[in-house]
């Protein structure tokens, strides 16, 4: 009998090591495209540049295997880094849970990599590490696009879905504050929004504008640090000319 338990707890450590917990870390993207379309999915060899802002979600996606005692004592380490950022002030992101969410607001080229300590049921000795030595680390690796931010010359809100509204030019990146604002040619503020998905559609008090010159003030600021200043002049061109005039008087039914 003594045998046989000796023999029963010389095996014990080997049917822990057989039942080691398997982790397979991964990163779930969550943002507005250039679209203005909700988007998501899982990071991995063909995700195209991101678009900032950028909410991720990164979970370890950990087995355990092992009594419930074995399953608390777990000390994980997330390393996030800016690889594209070579400042002494670009320290990596360490985060020590589970699973958690972070938002992005800077351009680069990001590494994120996963390490876990697995100890005994006291705390003390280390009974598993991931990744293995000799084994290939997982790392997730991720790009956040350069900022861009174009407008066109002009509009016709006309109600036929072409060119109706004035928003930024489709292929816009990574812009993390926005603030645009209409003008007429006496300084008069028609209208202004804070939202780069956001846009002006021609309309005053419910009414389309009438045909003429007006001016585009923007201000905002890309995930790489470019500050954008824009001001320009804005045709539109409905064909109406039934709404409120650059002045803002007058007006007749309107369209969209």
């Amino acid at each position: 009998m003594k045998r046989i338990l000796f023999f029963f707890l010389a095996l014990m450590p080997l049917f822990a090591w057989a039942q080691a917990p398997t982790l397979d870390p991964t990163a779930t993207y969550y943002m507005t495209n250039d679209k203005g379309e909700e988007e998501t999915g899982v990071i991995g060899s063909e995700t195209g540049p991101l678009n900032a802002p950028v909410r991720i979600v990164f979970q370890a996606n950990t087995s355990r295997p092992f009594p419930d005692g074995f399953s608390s004592n777990a000390h994980y380490t997330w390393t996030i880094t800016n690889t594209k950022n070579t400042t002494a002030a670009a320290t990596p992101i360490v985060r020590n849970e589970e699973d958690f969410e972070l938002e992005f607001n800077e351009s680069g080229t990001y590494k994120a990599q996963l390490q876990v300590l697995f100890y005994d049921e006291g705390g003390e000795d280390i009974i598993y590490e991931y990744p293995e030595e000799g084994d290939e680390e997982k790392i997730i690796n991720f790009t956040i696009a350069e900022s861009k931010l174009e407008f066109p010359n002009g509009i016709s809100p006309n109600g036929d879905e072409k060119n109706d509204v004035l928003k930024p030019k489709e292929g816009f990146k990574s812009i993390v504050s926005f603030h645009a604002a209409i003008f007429n040619r006496w300084g008069q503020k028609l209208y202004s929004w804070d939202d780069v998905n956001g846009y002006w559609d021609g309309k005053v008090n419910g009414k389309v504008v009438k045909d003429g010159v007006y001016f585009l003030v923007v201000s905002a600021k890309g995930g790489d640090g470019i500050d954008y200043s824009i001001k320009k002049a804005i045709n539109v061109i409905s064909g109406f000319n039934n709404g409120e005039d650059e002045n803002g008087n007058g007006g007749g039914g309107g369209n969209e």
